[in-house]
């Protein structure tokens, strides 16, 4: 009985014990740092993290964030003390709640920074940081900004197809990012260059039921600006008024820009004489509105009329800048009025404005025009003594200049020294001596500066192979350009100028297996042109082929957009060579009937062949004929041939 009893009792005892040590259990050793962390940062004893910085990890990270959450402030300084981006960015989950708190306290740049810190350092996709971010959001419906930031900086790191589909799958998620989303989107494809996915990804929006904001607006603008339908932009415009928007002044400047690009100046002056109307005064032109309205003019070849516009600047009370100065003298300085130029440089140093690298260096590239040694040398020298550095469009244009005037070896002693003050980053300047090497068939000279260059470590361009490839090719070297064109094929891709090089290379030396099996790859990669075609039809030619030339230029003129004016002078020259001179006049009409008008070199090889072998009535007759049909006659031709013709048939009269 007692044994029964204790046993019960014992029982009972036990159980109680047992339950006493569950509540009484240890806690881990990660549950004793969380709490010891979160107390000791509640009361801001930031030196306790020191000591246990070592024990912050990826799984912990998370625990103290989330309960930091409810203390922004807190939080952020948390962030900061254990070493900011660099620890926290281990922790996918902790970023993401971190990136919520920023976003609530407007601190956009360091969410931008995060999550670029994400993407690209610690490899996760933009689609694995929205489906955390969603996650971390614990119940609370996240901020549309937090969206936004993410696609944000998917187009800062150039992430196009992920800023994409980080709209679509929060669109299908059930998240709605802000226009301002849309627009950032928007921006980025025109920024580079897609304008028909801005066009595509802009009919989706409004398809979604998104209403245009005054920055939508703009875009529209710029976009149809930079296709040049200034009459479509000009309607975006009015639109946006009528919405109710208030157009700011970057839509004014978006619309002039686009109206002098398209030459029409006098709805750019129109726009800016009514900006304060149609803004209802809250807008007045500024130094980038005029400074388009000056470029425009100085396009058009009138730096005058850009003087006036800059002196109706100062008049409204803008001041102009750099820039506008630079503009009216580039204008003046590109019609040849270097004198006048130089007068205006006066006038901005009286105003307090040193002129800059890009005045000194469009004067320098004029006066290089000129063939003005000396006066590039004058001004180089007041160049330094206004410690004014050269840049690299500085160098290359005198290296250019040099070359041009044919000082080539000075051109190599410029470079030379540039490359030892290490002011010289790629091999630009080295291809613009390369080119002129090569113009000059000093091909032994050319091998060297390459050679050179391997050696200073610059790695030459398409540009510096593409020179040295035509070079050989004139210079009937062709193994060494084909052995030039595998080593560039190994780090860059073929351009069209270096395949035309080559196989005008191939028809010089009369290798025409050579020639069609090269046009055959260039139809494959879909790399080539009229003048590709022109090249084999003209070697054709040369060598008596009538017929391959004949059955070319039939192709050609099925195509319809492979040939042109060279393209006929090139028969009709050929046909004249072997006297076919009915059949030169058939290719005459044929030119004719396809829009084409001859040119001087039509002229000039018509009447040269006829006066050879046809009767002066023949050579007056042509001579009328293409002039009825819009020829500019060839004075040298006209005075040599036509005339004494005419002269003779006055003389037998």
């Amino acid at each position: 009985m007692f044994f029964t009893l204790f046993k019960s009792k014992g029982r009972n005892v036990l159980v109680r014990g047992l339950h006493f040590c569950k509540k009484f259990t240890s806690p881990n050793a990660e549950d004793i740092i969380f709490k010891a962390i979160c107390v000791n940062i509640s009361q801001k004893k930031w030196k306790f993290l020191d000591q246990v910085s070592s024990s912050l990890t990826t799984t912990l990270l998370p625990r103290i964030f989330q309960e930091l959450r409810s203390s922004p402030c807190l939080l952020l300084e948390f962030y900061q003390r254990v070493g900011g981006v660099g620890t926290v960015s281990c922790s996918l989950e902790s970023c993401c709640i971190l990136i919520h708190v920023m976003v609530e306290r407007k601190n956009f740049d360091d969410v931008l920074c995060l999550m670029k810190e994400l993407m690209i350092s610690k490899g996760y996709s933009p689609l694995d940081v929205l489906e955390a971010l969603i996650h971390s959001s614990a119940g609370v419906s996240p901020s549309s900004s937090v969206f936004d930031a993410l696609i944000r900086a998917c187009t800062q790191i150039g992430a196009t197809e992920d800023a994409y589909e980080v709209i679509e799958k929060s669109r299908i998620g059930g998240i709605r990012v802000s226009i301002h989303a849309w627009n950032n989107f928007l921006g980025h494809l025109l920024k580079i260059g897609d304008v028909a996915g801005f066009w595509e990804i802009y009919r989706k929006m409004v398809s979604y039921e998104y209403y245009e904001s005054v920055n939508t607006y703009n875009l529209l603008i710029y976009a149809l600006c930079k296709e040049g339908h200034l009459s479509k932009a000009l309607s975006v415009f009015y639109r946006m008024i009528k919405a109710g928007f208030l157009p700011n002044i970057v839509a004014f400047n978006m619309l002039i820009d686009g109206a002098c690009r398209a030459d029409d100046l006098d709805v750019a002056q129109k726009v800016i004489g009514n900006i304060g109307t149609m803004s209802r005064g809250c807008v007045s032109a500024n130094v980038v509105t005029y400074n388009s309205l000056i470029n425009g003019y100085c396009k058009q070849g009138n730096p005058e009329m850009a003087e006036e516009i800059l002196d109706k600047m100062i008049e409204m009370g803008v001041k102009p800048n750099i820039q506008t100065y630079a503009t009216v003298i580039d204008g003046y300085s590109r019609k040849g009025c270097l004198e006048e130029g130089y007068r205006l440089c006066d006038r901005m140093v009286e105003n307090s404005m040193n002129p800059d690298t890009v005045i000194y260096t469009s004067f320098i590239h004029w006066l290089w025009m000129e063939g003005d040694i000396s006066g590039v040398s004058l001004l180089l020298s007041n160049m330094m003594e206004n410690r004014v550095d050269p840049d690299e469009v500085t160098h290359s244009m005198m290296i250019n200049g040099l070359c041009k005037n044919g000082h080539v070896n000075e051109a190599l002693k410029v470079q030379n020294w540039i490359i030892d003050m290490n002011l010289v980053e790629d091999a630009f300047s080295h291809s613009i001596v390369m080119n002129y090497l090569c113009r000059s068939n000093d091909i032994s000279g050319a091998e060297q500066l390459l050679c050179r260059m391997f050696v200073r470590g610059f790695l030459p361009d398409t540009v510096t192979y593409g020179a040295m490839i035509d070079g050989y090719c004139k210079a009937s070297k062709m193994e060494s350009a084909i052995q030039a064109y595998t080593d560039m094929v190994k780090v860059y891709k073929p351009n069209l100028v270096i395949l035309n090089s080559i196989l005008n290379g191939f028809c010089k030396e009369d290798s025409m297996d050579l020639s069609m099996s090269l046009l055959d790859e260039m139809k494959t990669l879909n790399m080539f042109d009229t003048i590709s075609f022109n090249t084999l039809l003209s070697s054709h030619c040369r060598t008596g082929r009538l017929k391959e030339a004949f059955d070319l230029f039939t192709s050609m003129r099925r195509t319809g957009f492979l040939v042109n004016t060279v393209t006929y002078n090139i028969m009709i020259n050929c046909l004249c060579r072997f006297r076919l001179f009915d059949h030169a006049g058939q290719i005459l009409s044929l030119m004719l009937h396809q829009g084409l008008t001859p040119d001087s070199i039509t002229y000039t090889t018509l009447l040269t062949n006829l006066s050879n072998k046809s009767s002066f009535d023949e050579v007056v007759k042509m001579h009328d004929y293409l002039l009825l049909h819009g020829v500019h006659a060839d004075r040298a031709t006209y005075e040599a041939i036509v005339r004494p013709q005419f002269e003779r048939m006055n003389d037998s009269s």
